[in-house]
């Protein structure tokens, strides 16, 4: 039964959503869809508290769910978990997640990183953006400068967050700021270089105090809260 307290939203583009039709009933989802295939396949089911709208294709998710935000200010779910088209190559436990929020085996109180690693950077990206195989122009990130102009206070000296910008919020820890907070960090999207990768590095700042304790990870500013072979080759080969 769909629940008004739960609602997933998805940032999609190109990506195959047939894994939705696991989506627990509880949930409403909203997808937003940017670029030019259709979200939902022929003779997909379209579920009750389904809602497919089409946004530019700019700003990558961070723009998806600030949008989200903005839109939704005065009449968010008490709990909003937000996620890309593909969200199993950050968070392989997704299903397992969102079946947690609708038994109530797991809260946000009042937010909850997705995903299986720990990460750590620094204000300019230097320690893992630069060096990233997907930037070979070894672009430097603005965390720092969008922190500052968001906060309007100095930045810290590194930034501690789990891979793949997936969360799950609660209604509260979003109202604590006004409306205004949300409208300008959507304008950074697009003033601010490669702001979604800033973005990934501070999510849980945005609603409350940073979660990630420095102490918890490796010497490498690494933590890997679930073993997989697979993925853990990958991340080694950045």
């Amino acid at each position: 039964m769909l629940k008004p307290d739960l609602e997933l939203v998805i940032a999609r583009h190109q990506e195959d959503l047939r894994w939705v039709r696991r989506v627990p009933p509880s949930f409403r989802v909203t997808i937003y869809n940017k670029g030019g295939t259709e979200a939902i396949p022929p003779g997909f089911p379209i579920r009750d508290g389904m809602t497919v709208l089409s946004l530019p294709n700019i700003g990558r998710e961070a723009h998806t769910y600030l949008t989200h935000l903005c839109n939704r200010y005065e009449s968010l779910a008490a709990t909003t978990v937000f996620c890309q088209g593909h969200p199993f190559d950050h968070a392989p436990d997704f299903h397992d997640r969102l079946a947690g929020l609708e038994n109530s085996k797991e809260v946000p109180s009042p937010f909850l990183w997705y995903g299986f690693l720990d990460e750590s950077d620094d204000p300019l990206g230097r320690r893992l953006f630069v060096p990233w195989s997907k930037n070979p122009e070894r672009r430097e990130l603005a965390t720092g400068r969008l922190f500052e102009e968001l906060f309007r206070s100095p930045s810290p000296p590194m930034f501690h967050f789990r891979g793949g910008a997936q969360f799950a919020v609660e209604r509260g820890a979003v109202l604590r700021n006004p409306l205004d907070f949300y409208r300008n960090a959507l304008r950074l999207t697009d003033s601010v270089p490669d702001a979604a990768h800033s973005y990934e590095r501070l999510w849980d700042r945005l609603f409350g105090a940073p979660l990630i304790d420095p102490s918890t990870l490796g010497p490498d500013g690494v933590r890997y809260r679930k073993k997989i072979r697979r993925l853990e080759i990958s991340e080694q080969g950045r």
